[in-house]
């Protein structure tokens, strides 16, 4: 049986107020700026695909976290806007020491990098010296210098696979991912119990109705979704492979198990199909939007393009310790450019 470690409790309610967006003169044409300053501070804005349409639309690159840092890595930008939450910035950080990164709110951070402290973890690795360290991506710079190998939803199981099976593991932060995981390779991990607030409130209630209402409808889940919503999935994978089902099957109706802002992006590339995002807890709440990417907005989009802040900064002896295991991640994941990856230049481009 895999067992876990416990997380720290729940977090108060100021940790999900956004913070206050710094005053913009009367009559500012936002857009306009974004498109000016983006050209005369040789900006790169990149999107997650959970953020806001208008955001993604606006963005040059859009994409998941690490795909979109490593794009960013090989601009000749000399900033980069993450418009996704801190530990995906302190990423390309990692990878782009040189170029200044920008989050439009600082306070977007992650349940999971929150579960995660990085001197609760250094303690955990501590009490088990003879595992190795699988941690997956969204975690904070800290927490990866106390990582042997990161992996992402993508290339988690490859990975795995490489790791003799005579080699204990930990897996942190994501005890859902973990358990798909040690599931799908057979392999019983140390796990460590912390979740994804977004995937943990999907209503299985409401799956199931949903299945009802649409019985040809194949339903596409991310795998930080717990088990009794993937037990009902036709598809498990991260967000630019769920992106690649939708385009691939046949079905005209899917139901997504993620944050359903990823459905801007499903229904530019399928026009011809309907995406049902699947409710979460009794089906009248919005509690599966993840509250840290709304705090972004195109406002403060364009005052941390303006005033190049908040910047983010990783220390030398973090980064130094932190890129290890991301150069480990890159050297054993599949060598070949996935199909899945649909990452596109936005409307808005630099030339604009």
């Amino acid at each position: 049986m895999t067992q876990a470690t416990r997380a720290p409790g729940a977090l108060g309610l100021d940790h999900f107020t956004p913070s206050p967006t710094p005053a913009i003169a009367p009559g500012t044409d936002v857009r306009a700026e974004i498109a000016r300053l983006r050209r005369e501070r040789n900006a790169v804005v990149l999107a997650h695909y959970y953020q806001d349409g208008e955001i993604q639309d606006l963005a040059d690159f859009v994409g998941d976290s690490l795909d979109l840092s490593r794009k960013a890595a090989a601009t000749d930008a000399d900033v980069i806007v993450f418009c996704g939450v801190r530990f995906m910035a302190e990423v390309a950080k990692i990878l782009s020491p040189e170029k200044t990164v920008v989050l439009p709110d600082m306070k977007a951070g992650c349940s999971l990098e929150d579960s995660c402290p990085p001197d609760a973890f250094a303690r955990f690795r501590a009490a088990h010296p003879d595992h190795v360290s699988l941690t997956y991506i969204n975690c904070s710079a800290a927490v990866k210098a106390h990582s042997d190998i990161i992996v992402t939803s993508s290339n988690a199981e490859h990975i795995i696979r490489q790791i003799p099976e005579d080699q204990p593991i930990l897996f942190a932060p994501d005890r859902h991912l973990g358990a798909y995981l040690s599931a799908k390779t057979g392999r019983d991990m140390l796990l460590w119990e912390g979740t994804c607030i977004v995937h943990e409130r999907f209503s299985e209630k409401e799956l199931i109705r949903l299945k009802t209402e649409h019985p040809d409808a194949p339903v596409a889940a991310h795998p930080e979704c717990p088990g009794h919503i993937l037990d009902h999935a036709d598809h498990v994978g991260s967000t630019s492979s769920i992106l690649a089902f939708a385009g691939r099957t046949d079905a005209a109706t899917i139901l997504v198990a993620t944050e359903p802002h990823i459905i801007h992006q499903m229904e530019k590339a399928n026009p011809d199909k309907t995406f049902i995002g699947v409710p979460g807890a009794d089906g009248n709440c919005n509690c599966n939007d993840c509250p840290f990417m709304a705090m972004n907005t195109v406002d403060k989009l364009y005052t941390c393009l303006r005033d190049l802040d908040p910047q983010i900064q990783v220390d030398a002896e973090t980064r130094a310790a932190a890129i290890k295991p991301l150069d480990r991640m890159l050297a054993m994941s599949p060598k070949a450019a996935p199909a899945t990856d649909v990452s596109r230049v936005g409307e808005v481009r630099r030339s604009a």
